[in-house]
Order: C-alpha cells, then structure tokens, then sequence
C-alpha cells in the first residue's frame, strides 16, 4: 500500500468536520509500516500542528500490550495461564461475589466457589468489574469508602466479583491484577519489566506510563466534547501518591510505536529482529477464549467520561487473551479472527492475520466510543483495504 490522497484527504476532512482538532492514523503488514499520516493540530489549546511522532496517551490500549508480557512469563514458566493466580496473588485466595444490596443498602456477599486463573484475568470473565462500568460496583465502593479506581490505591482493586469466574463476560479492572502477577513472577516492577522486555525489543522508545520531559512538547492535549459538539480542553493530572502501575491502561505512546506491536503479532511474534513471543504463543491468544459467553454492551456510570460501549455491534464476538475478536467479517474488509480494543481517549487499533494488516487511529476526545470517531475509524480502515485490494 502507497501514501494515498484519498486516506490523506480522509483524515484532513474529518478534522474539518470536527471529529477531532487532530489524530494520526497508520497501518502496518508483518515486514513494517505501509500508511502513517497526521491532519489537524493538537489540541483545541495548542495549534502546533500534529505530526506523525506526536504522543498519544493510549489508555486501555494498555491491556493489549500487557498482556503480551503476560505470555511471555506463560511461555517461560513463571505464570500459569490455567492454574490457581491465587498460587502468585494470594489477595486472590478468598473471593466473595456481590449478589446485590438489601433494602437497608447493605451489599450482600457471599464466597465465591470456582477458582480463578490468568485466563479469566485476560479475558474479562473472571467477574472483576470498575466503578466506571458497573453501577454496583460504583455503589459498592462508595458505601465502603473505596478510593476511585482512578486514584492507583491498592484499596480500589480489592472488590467483590459479579459473578463466578468463568461464567459470565463482563469488561472491568482484571489487568491490574495481571499487572500485579507479572510483577510478582519477574521480580520487577510493571513499568521496568515492560521496558525492558516488550517495549525496548520492539523498539518503542516513545512507550511508557510516565511522559519524559523531552516527550512534552510532542504531546497531544486531551479535549472533551460537549453534547452541543463545542471542545474544551480536559487535563489530565496523575493522582498523587499511586500505589500501583496499571497494567489496565495509561501508556502513552506514537502510532509508529503501536505500529510496530501490531506488527510483531502479525510477524509470528517477532520485531525488530528480536522474539517477543513464539509464533504458537500469537495464535493462541487469537483463539476463542470464552466460548460461548456472551460479550456484551457495556454500560457507563460516568457520561462524561465515556458513552455506553458497543464496538462491533451485529457483529458475533469473543475475547481471546487480552483482545475482542470478531466470529464474522465486517463491512470494512476485516477478516474472522481479527483482534481489536480501544482506549479511553478515542484511541482503537486492529489487527488482522488472516489479511496480514492492521492499523491504529489515534485522537484525544472524550467522551469514550464517541461515534464521529468511531465512525472514521471504520472509514480510514475501509480504506486500507481498498488500497491494498
């Protein structure tokens, strides 16, 4: 695939439609990058226009990654992927599932009978939900005087489940828990681990939790979009005192950078002449992990923060380790078998094997699942294919 007008003129049209004051969208085979291109500026406060090395903060984008250094520990025998977690997370021992409240409010517990693995983690049925996305968690939390998940206290990620691990699908914070398993099993922390064994491999040198100084002034500002359509800027302050790194979202990175993770799960698990995973470990985290489970829509407790969340809708899917997969093609020329997520900021990628692509486009609006967005986003990959077709 060639740099196209057609994809530039996308790209710059939608920033003039209003979709976002600026983003960079790119695409990527096993062998390197074959689209990178940025339209519009990078904020509503800043009028630097993007550019193609702008950072981005990827949010749940994180999960993907994440679970990637998780497999590798799978591989080596330092995490089991079908056993106890509670052998290396030991919090994890003695779960108790909120069944609801009584009519006083007080939540009603009981212990959990089925034991939980790496595997339920990953796919997001070990029945961990977050306050952002469960209405009873959120009740749950503040009548137990839990700090928000946002504030990285362990405290926030000691919760109840939904529902028997295994049973039931439902999206939430269990990669903070595999954060903190791949800290127990490597002996370092989330943020040096990944660093030195995914990001630097691969050679992303714009990834981390944390900004650099230097990285500042390629930052991309976060907005908000208001239900009149009018942008306003949001900041984004890291919370003081954080307790943990979490493996469920926050990276910054380039979309170069994320390209070439992409790149590595199309390449068999190699990159940049380095093994990050073996080709085995790739296609069994494309399978089906959850079966028959139902992955559902997603419901919001905090509108300003993100909409309600159905990505795919119509489209049959599951979870494989770490990414949703559709069970049938879609209309942008996306195979069966593909992997995708998203982050917070409006941030998606996908990844498609059977195709031997994939791509990310990067903004920095919120709400979450904003639909001008998710909408070029299946524009700009279409194009892709029409390209490559």
């Amino acid at each position: 695939m060639q740099r196209t007008d057609r994809t530039d003129d996308l790209l710059r049209q939608a920033v003039e439609r209003g979709v976002a004051p600026g983003l960079v969208a790119g695409a990527t085979g096993p062998d390197g990058p074959v689209y990178l291109g940025a339209a519009g500026q990078r904020g509503v406060a800043d009028d630097t226009p993007m550019s193609e090395d702008t950072v981005f903060w990827i949010a749940s984008m994180t999960k993907a990654l994440t679970s990637v250094a998780a497999m590798r520990l799978v591989e080596q025998g330092a995490l089991s992927l079908h056993g106890p977690i509670a052998e290396i997370l030991p919090e994890l021992a003695d779960l108790r599932i909120l069944e609801g409240f009584d009519a006083a409010g007080t939540p009603r517990l009981r212990a959990a009978t089925a034991t939980m693995t790496l595997r339920h983690l990953l796919t997001h049925t070990s029945g961990f939900a977050e306050d952002v996305w469960s209405a009873d968690i959120d009740r749950y939390m503040h009548q137990a005087g839990l700090p928000p998940g946002g504030m990285r206290k362990l405290a926030s990620l000691r919760l109840p489940l939904l529902f028997e691990p295994g049973t039931a699908w439902h999206y939430g914070n269990s990669h903070e828990w595999v954060g903190q398993a791949i800290e127990r099993a490597s002996g370092e922390t989330l943020d040096a681990h990944m660093r030195r064994r995914v990001f630097e491999p691969m050679g992303m040198a714009d990834t981390g939790w944390e900004l650099a100084d230097a990285q500042r002034p390629r930052a991309a500002g976060v907005q908000r979009r208001a239900a009149s359509g009018a942008m306003t800027p949001f900041v984004r302050e890291l919370p003081p005192d954080r307790e943990y790194i979490p493996g469920g979202g926050s990276l910054h990175a380039t979309a170069a950078d994320y390209l070439a993770f992409i790149g590595m799960m199309l390449n068999g698990g190699q990159s940049n002449g380095n093994r990050i995973l073996a080709p085995e470990t790739v296609e069994l985290i494309g399978q089906n992990h959850t079966g028959t489970i139902e992955v559902g829509r997603i419901e919001t407790t905090r509108p300003a923060m993100s909409n309600n969340i159905v990505l795919m809708e119509g489209i049959r899917r599951c979870w494989g380790l770490g990414f949703q997969i559709n069970l049938a093609p879609m209309a942008t020329g996306r195979s069966p078998g593909s992997l995708t997520w998203a982050g917070l900021g409006n941030t998606c990628f996908w990844i498609d094997p059977a195709a031997q692509i994939g791509g990310v486009l990067l903004t920095q609006v919120l709400p979450f699942a904003d639909a001008a967005v998710l909408d070029l986003f299946a524009r700009f990959e279409r194009s892709v294919y029409d390209a490559l077709a």
